[in-house]
């Protein structure tokens, strides 16, 4: 779709209220499966944070116009707030995002991660078309509760993150930033890393056939066949690591997204890079004492304590969708391929990808099992038709906002100090998460926000979609929309990063962070300034990209 047939399209708010575009998340139009899916999920999810730690909202709420993603919050009834008053005094006061962490690591993440592997061991397309069908019930009420399991966590990771950089930032004068610097180390999964592909680079660093036959060029489907059924330490370790990654989605976090194992090549490009990278990609000097020394004496101990909580936390922010709806949504997608691909050789479907844009009902129906309203199957012009709608535009050509400008929000000062406290560190977090950077741009330089500190020069590679990353080249920089916290599986093949959209807690900005390599976000317009094999500086503390000669 062009983008004048975009603007003709009617956008009215889809319910009363505000509604802003979210293109952090959503740069791009969604399936119908994910219409349909995620909104009483994140609403559920929302809610639960927001009650759990004293937010002066009831809900935040998702809604899809022409498949584009618009958000609101769902106000708080009056009479509900001497309650809330009362539950964010206790959150501070017992620090409640403790309690929630250990929760996460004994219990909640854990159990996501069997229940993956559980799904995971079903071969979809060794099913009949009845067990198929409920198969995919199976993988959608997964996907579900894996979709409300990320926002319920939602408050644990950034409460104490924007904490600390509210009353950091006002000792220190210092941006959010260089603050948000003193974070880096403490989330390994943002990195990228893991238990497995540890022991995936160990095993590969004593089998040189093994390392022989991961550079070779041959089809890169069959050598990572060959790789995961070699014998010994290293088929082992190879098989590990693809059950751990392979089924999430690369980026994104619609089923319309590629899996890890769709890209083999990218794959094993990360592997190879990953294998010749500095053993801690992480290793770096803690300036903590050198900002601290910037904190008046008599806060030095609130200083310390609000970095601890917040570094304590911080690997929340990227693990909850790592190990919840990012797997979820790869299985769904996993399960819906093998349904297309039957449907394809019957000739329902004139590509096996189309499956992605049918609805959940709508696959039952095409699959032949019986449907809850008796609703038809759509045709194969249908879906194809809506596959082209989604990949003809974006983000770009839609209103940011549908409905009344909102009100303001509660003045602080006529709070009660915990809920005040709570407004501020939420608010700041999630400006901290969405908002881009408003400088001005000049002829060769774009400006965004200084995400990740260093400078390097490199190749422009420009990436509209996930599909896309086969593109990368060790050494490029990659240019695009926004990433997802997934997307850490391929940084050992990135010199830089530069996003158009999210802030300086955007999951782009924390992988970058994490894993050592300069980046600039919210710059709005890299997309289309930059084009591909450009030779770009990325001044990540600066935040500035400029296009060299």
């Amino acid at each position: 779709m062009s983008p004048a047939h975009a603007r003709e399209l009617v956008f009215s708010p889809p319910g009363e209220g505000f509604w802003e575009l979210d293109p952090v998340h959503f740069p791009r139009p969604v399936s119908r499966y994910w219409r349909e899916i995620h909104p009483a999920a994140f609403r559920s999810g929302t809610a639960d944070f927001a009650s759990a730690y004293g937010l002066l909202f009831k809900a935040l709420e998702m809604a899809y116009v022409h498949g584009f993603a618009y958000r609101r919050v769902t106000p708080l009834a009056e009479a509900e707030l001497p309650e809330r008053f009362r539950r964010a005094e206790e959150v501070f006061g017992q620090k409640f995002w403790r309690q929630q962490l250990q929760e996460w690591n004994d219990t909640v993440k854990p159990a996501a991660i069997a229940a993956h592997r559980q799904i995971q061991a079903v071969d979809p397309d060794a099913l009949s078309d009845e067990d198929l069908a409920g198969y995919l019930h199976r993988c959608r009420d997964h996907h579900a509760a894996m979709l409300a399991q990320h926002m319920r966590y939602t408050a644990a990771a950034i409460v104490p993150t924007g904490d600390f950089l509210a009353n950091a930032g006002a000792w220190t004068g210092l941006p959010a930033g260089e603050l948000l610097g003193l974070m880096r180390g403490t989330s390994p999964v943002s990195a990228g890393a893991s238990d497995e592909l540890a022991e995936l680079i160990a095993a590969l660093q004593q089998d040189p056939p093994a390392r022989e036959a991961l550079e070779s060029t041959d089809d890169p489907t069959a050598t990572m066949a060959a790789l995961r059924t070699r014998d010994g330490g290293t088929g082992l370790a190879v098989a590990a690591y693809l059950d751990l990654v392979g089924n999430r989605l690369l980026d994104g976090f619609d089923i319309t997204n590629p899996r890890a194992l769709e890209l083999p090549d990218v794959l094993l490009r990360a592997i190879r890079a990953a294998l010749t990278a500095p053993a801690s990609p992480s290793t770096h000097s803690d300036r903590s004492a050198e900002v601290r020394a910037r904190v008046p004496e008599a806060h030095r101990d609130a200083f310390d304590a609000l970095l601890a909580e917040a570094r304590l936390t911080y690997p929340i922010r990227d693990e909850r969708g790592v190990f919840s709806d990012i797997w979820a949504s790869g299985l769904m997608r996993r399960a819906a391929q093998a349904a297309g691909r039957r449907l394809a050789e019957r000739g329902l479907l004139h590509d096996p990808g189309h499956i992605v844009d049918a609805g959940f009902t709508e696959m039952l129906a095409l699959l032949g099992a019986p449907t809850p309203s008796g609703e038809g199957a759509p045709s194969a012009d249908d879906l194809a038709e809506r596959s082209a709608y989604r990949g003809a535009h974006d983000a770009h050509e839609v209103p940011p906002s549908l409905g009344p400008t909102p009100p303001p929000p509660p003045d602080p000062s006529t709070l009660p100090p915990a809920a005040a406290r709570m407004m501020q560190a939420s608010g700041l977090a999630l400006q901290a998460l969405f908002v881009s950077s408003e400088a001005s741009h000049e002829q060769h330089l774009l400006r965004g926000l200084a995400a990740s500190p260093g400078v390097y020069e490199g190749p422009v590679r420009r990436v509209s979609h996930p599909s896309e990353f086969d593109r990368i080249q060790k050494g490029d920089v990659l240019v695009t929309q926004s990433t997802t916290e997934a997307f850490n599986i391929l940084l050992p093949l990135l010199g830089g990063i530069v996003t158009e959209r999210g802030g300086l807690l955007s999951h782009s900005a924390i992988v970058a962070r994490e894993y050592g390599i300069p980046g600039v976000v919210g710059t709005r317009e890299a997309t289309r300034r930059l084009d591909d094999s450009q030779r770009v500086r990325v001044d990540g503390t600066a935040g500035e990209v400029t296009v060299l000669p």
